[in-house]
């Protein structure tokens, strides 16, 4: 097998040190060279022809997102932000996604490092190897549609939708939601996203969107019209009591690695799956298949992201090795898949009469 190519790009000399050992203890990882500015960057990327690069968001002389705009237009390759675990940094990460970035990985404080160095470099390399494999050309040419669909009709009572998302799901996410109209069945989200990340993406996307989009809050009534994104570092589940649904909050240990975990809050919804959608986007590794089948054999809806449309089809692919999903879909029929199931059929109304 060839060896990934990758170049470092980090104003810091330290953390440089740290990325270079981790991703060279893989023998499948060649790390060709180090660039402590975009400025240096430029000429080593024209000189090296790496594989994949890693990018700090927050560096002198040009910053990562001009950096980023610039290379993505004149020499796109696939780029995983090392990302500052505070507002500015989720802001600048968010916008390196929609730019093109394939993936983003939290950078550890220096402490940090010293008790989760071994799950960082699990991350760093697994991530690595997943971006050297998208094709960038398509993951560039993607468009969102901002064209919203209608929804006329009577709903099914208490009917939610359960969404699982990680590697590329943020702009899946944007790609489903940014469709739904404001009376839309209510929504919760499961996606891989560290703490203080997952506001920042709610507040940003609720900008685009006819639902509500929010962080969601323990306790907080599940209502129509609205999408809870789960927080980062925290798992949602979904709790039924007196008729209503709840966001309830978990702090039980991670699930798949993840927390918010997909199968978490699947689970959490198996006691009303007869009146649920779970669906699964892009996304690396397995986290929800399981759940999603438990559900399916409950009665739940399932729909999972094709192979064509996903970043990464990992947990859609796991899903389907299951045979977990119902329907299987372009990332942009979702929308109307969900709303066209949503609706009661006449013999349902009549039956509810």
């Amino acid at each position: 097998m060839k060896q990934i190519k990758v170049l470092i790009v980090d104003d810091s000399a330290v953390i440089r040190k740290v990325v270079r050992e981790l991703l060279s203890s893989d023998p499948d990882i060649l790390v060709v060279g180090e660039a402590e500015n975009p400025l240096i960057a430029r000429d080593l990327i024209k000189r090296l022809n790496p594989d994949v690069l890693t990018l700090d968001v927050e560096m002198p002389k040009m910053d990562g997102i001009t950096f980023l705009s610039n290379l993505m237009r004149l020499r796109p390759m696939p780029v995983v932000m090392l990302s500052t675990l505070t507002q500015k940094g989720a802001d600048i990460t968010l916008q390196a996604l929609e730019l093109g970035a394939i993936d983003f990985i939290a950078k550890p404080s220096f402490d940090e490092l010293l008790t989760t160095k071994s799950y960082f470099k699990d991350v760093l390399i697994e991530k690595v190897k997943q971006a050297v494999n998208v094709n960038q050309q398509k993951h560039k040419s993607k468009v969102v549609s901002s064209e919203t669909l209608s929804f006329k009709g009577v709903a099914r009572p208490n009917h939610i939708i359960a969404i699982g998302a990680s590697t590329g799901g943020i702009e899946a996410l944007k790609a489903v939601l940014t469709r739904l109209p404001k009376n839309a069945p209510a929504i919760v989200v499961a996606q891989h996203i560290p703490p203080k990340f997952s506001e920042r993406f709610a507040n940003r996307i609720n900008e685009i969107c006819e639902v509500t989009v929010q962080e969601a809050k323990h306790g907080t009534k599940i209502k129509d019209g609205n999408v809870y994104i789960a927080q980062g570092g925290v798992h949602l589940k979904v709790q039924e009591k007196n008729g209503a649904l709840f966001c309830v909050f978990d702090d039980s240990e991670k699930v798949n690695r993840h927390k918010p975990s997909v199968d978490v809050l699947f689970r959490s919804l198996l006691p009303i799956a007869d009146n649920v959608q779970a669906v699964i986007l892009t996304g690396m590794g397995n986290d929800g298949a399981q759940g999603m089948l438990e559900l399916k054999q409950q009665g739940a809806k399932t729909i999972i992201q094709n192979k064509n449309s996903s970043l990464i089809w990992g947990m859609p692919g796991s899903a389907y090795k299951l045979s977990a999903h119902d329907v299987e879909c372009d990332l942009f029929d979702i929308s109307q898949t969900i709303l066209e199931h949503a609706l009661l059929t006449r013999n349902e109304m009549a039956a509810a009469k």
